[in-house]
């Protein structure tokens, strides 16, 4: 897409300078029954604070599953949020909460939650976590939800799905998760009936996106019809 670059787990819409990232699910620490939960907080605002430094968005736009928990925010989750939500306001980003189909307590975290988010005009991009079709028109869409990873020589890495006019002609960029421990779904060999989300359906035509950190490329594969043949 136009005007996005991307980064591992995060995509940067160029103008108006706005970060993206999706399916924190803070607290799954909290409920995976580990007693002594070590490190979520520290891993996600440390690698929310290198895209912070690196681009100077002036806003940041999670887009839904903050949470991981239904129903609840332990105290724990509330101190993982707020620390995000302060990382932002250090640097002067304003942070933009989107409602995922996990938050449902989101609105106790005391931000405004959205359930779309208008991030330019020109073209329309709205962001949306993607397990609901969206009530608002864009030109294009960056959602999350479905954790999209790729499996390349045996080794499993997230990716983003660029689907071109996959939902009523507009694009789709599904971000992967910006947790590192959620599960999602490996695209080498999905249908669109694997996906979740409504606005991605079809799979075929989308073309995977992988940030190689050690290039510092984002690589974009042909789409997954003709790309898994390689696989």
């Amino acid at each position: 897409m136009d005007g996005i670059e991307f980064r591992t787990r995060a995509a940067f819409v160029e103008d108006p300078a706005t970060l993206v990232v999706a399916d924190l699910h803070a607290g799954r620490a909290d409920a995976s029954g580990v007693a002594f939960p070590i490190g979520e907080r520290r891993d996600l605002t440390e690698r929310l604070q290198s895209l912070l430094d690196e681009f100077e968005p002036e806003t940041v736009v999670f887009a839904g599953d903050v949470l991981h928990q239904y129903g609840t925010v332990t105290k724990r989750s509330r101190g993982t949020v707020s620390a995000l939500a302060d990382a932002c306001r250090t640097v002067r980003a304003t942070p933009v909460f989107v409602r995922g189909n996990h938050d449902t307590a989101l609105d106790t975290i005391g931000e405004e939650v959205h359930e779309t988010f208008v991030v330019s005009d020109d073209p329309r991009t709205v962001v949306c976590h993607g397990h609901e079709t969206p009530a608002i028109d864009a030109e294009r869409y960056l959602v999350g939800h479905d954790h999209p990873a790729i499996t390349i020589e045996g080794r499993k890495r997230p990716c983003f799905l660029d689907a071109p006019d996959a939902f009523q002609q507009a694009d789709v960029l599904m971000l992967p998760a910006f947790s590192r421990v959620a599960s999602g779904v490996v695209v080498n060999n999905a249908r669109g009936s694997d996906l979740q989300s409504p606005l991605l359906t079809q799979v075929g035509d989308a073309r995977p996106i992988v940030y190689d950190d050690g290039s510092g490329e984002a690589l974009t594969f042909p789409p997954l019809d003709s790309f898994r043949r390689l696989l």
